[in-house]
């Protein structure tokens, strides 16, 4: 009984973090299954899934359609030179597309939405103690932002894991006593697949801890500049593989994809750089705007989310140790005002990779705001009466805004996803029926102005356009005899999704 108590001591906070993050796991395949349907929502989500798809099958384009290509539009999807390919880095469809082979594509970012519940307690228990990564991880789970993102097909989940594993590997032997000499080849390799998957957010995490490279350049011994200059050199090797990839799929390694499908989606400022020229101002209103956001999103407080930050700035004013660690989200938000278009529907995406950067200074700031030590101690902290009523204004505090944030702020938050853009299992019923499905193999012509309701049935589709449906957008004519020429096997239907099971024979067998 004794041994019990005694590991339970040593190892309780790994203990119950663990369970936070298995918590993490069950709640993001929660709102993987309950407020997004396991279904793609947002054109990155849909472009992703159609890459993930192709990759997992070995391939890294598919051929264009026949006949009009413009009919079977997919989001983000281009066509170039005969080929048809996603415009967005490989690393996270890799990923995505390893989950979707084994038949559990929900399972992808849910995973990794614990381990970076795990990794933010890992980084505050090396740079404060246990109790200050424990109360971290447990923010995280209370932040509508690490929810709305975790149950998605977005790619931050996957670098948000990333970021945090390249912080804390730099951690284990930048401020190691004893230099362990493999680490810094694996915390390269772990920022060079951060490149593969954001590479400018890649560079947003690396900058903080470049110039801390820099310093053990100069100051840090022969040991800790061979790991600096190792840890660069592989991050920069595997990132090259990305130029490696466009060149795979446009022909040339310094053509962007990005610029294939809108050519003014380019970072910078000035004409070409977005619709009507990127300027600082407007990259000031995106700023300010993602900014106003993250504060509700961050914690579900309101403007009360960054109430206890100055506080972890102030204790952390001389740890010099800690400030890439949580310079990694400002840094993100001045980068990205170099990209002329913000991010607030599934909160301030951008900066998602630096959420450990804020959960770890708000667990630092309530920590020093209550009065309890930062480093581990055997001895208690001094102040009697005066600090125990200071500790129990910030407990009361917390405790009411984090239970109103449960019982307000986050469920009108995830409520407001359900059924995103219109896009829900209840558009795809009607080709279940076997009504639909005795029309099969058939081309589908969706009538429709707006491509949503013709992208929420693209989950019945493959990118071989080999699926019992197939779905093409009708543009009108010319477009819809060119398709019915290139299909002449299939029966022709047209559909107009504002009258569902309504299905008008263009074309028999």
């Amino acid at each position: 009984m004794r041994e019990l108590e005694a590991w339970v001591r040593r190892h309780g906070a790994a203990l119950a973090a663990l369970i936070l993050s298995i918590a993490a796991v069950a709640g993001a395949l929660w709102v993987s299954g309950h407020v997004y349907e396991g279904l793609p929502h947002l054109e990155d989500e849909i472009a992703y899934r159609w890459q993930a798809e192709v990759v997992s099958h070995g391939a890294l384009t598919v051929p264009s359609p026949p006949g009009d290509p413009r009919s079977f539009l997919v989001p983000f999807v281009v066509d170039w030179r005969g080929r048809r390919f996603a415009k967005y880095p490989l690393g996270w469809p890799v990923v995505l597309g390893l989950a979707m082979r084994l038949g559990y594509p929900a399972w992808a970012n849910a995973l990794l939405a614990g381990l970076a519940v795990w990794l933010t307690f890992r980084l505050g228990a090396r740079l404060w103690r246990p109790a200050v990564g424990l109360l971290a991880a447990a923010l995280t789970l209370t932040s509508p932002f690490f929810w709305l993102n975790s149950g998605s097909l977005l790619s931050h989940p996957l670098s948000l894991a990333l970021s945090a594993a390249f912080a804390w590997l730099w951690l284990q032997w930048a401020t190691a006593t004893k230099f362990p000499r493999g680490l810094p080849w694996l915390t390269g390799a772990t920022l060079g697949a951060l490149a593969l998957a954001r590479p400018w957010t890649a560079v947003g995490v690396a900058l903080p801890f470049a110039v801390w490279g820099l310093w053990l350049l100069w100051k840090g011994g022969t040991a800790r500049a061979r790991g600096v200059l190792a840890a660069g050199a592989t991050a920069a090797a595997i990132a090259a593989l990305h130029f490696v990839w466009q060149w795979a799929v446009t022909g040339s390694p310094w053509l962007n994809p990005y610029v294939l499908w809108w050519s003014y989606d380019r970072l910078g400022f000035g004409p070409g750089h977005g619709l009507t020229g990127h300027t600082p101002q407007q990259a000031w209103v995106n700023t300010r705007f993602s900014l106003q956001v993250a504060a509700g999103d961050l914690f579900g407080w309101g403007r009360w989310s960054w109430l206890f930050l100055p506080a972890g700035a102030w204790a952390l004013r001389r740890r010099y140790d800690a400030w890439p660690l949580l310079a990694v989200f400002p840094t993100l938000v001045v980068l990205y005002a170099f990209y002329w278009v913000g991010a607030w529907l599934f909160g301030p995406r951008y900066y998602y990779e630096g959420l450990y950067s804020l959960t770890l200074l708000t667990a630092v700031g309530i920590f020093w705001t209550a009065g309890w030590p930062l480093q581990p101690t055997t001895h208690p902290p001094a102040g009697g009466r005066r600090r125990l009523w200071r500790t129990a204004a910030v407990v009361g505090l917390l405790a009411l805004a984090v239970g109103a944030n449960i019982r307000w702020y986050l469920p009108a938050r995830l409520q407001g996803m359900h059924g995103l853009y219109g896009i829900s299992r209840q558009r795809l019923a009607p080709f279940l029926t076997p009504q639909a499905q005795a029309l099969t193999p058939a081309l589908v012509f969706v009538e429709t102005s707006r491509w949503m309701p013709y992208g929420a049935l693209l989950s019945l589709e493959d990118p071989w356009l080999t699926t019992p449906f197939i779905f093409a957008w009708d543009r009108g004519p010319q477009a819809e005899a060119q398709v019915c020429a290139a299909f002449p096997q299939r029966r022709a239907i047209r559909y107009d999704p504002q009258k569902p099971y309504v299905f008008r024979l263009i074309r028999g067998p």
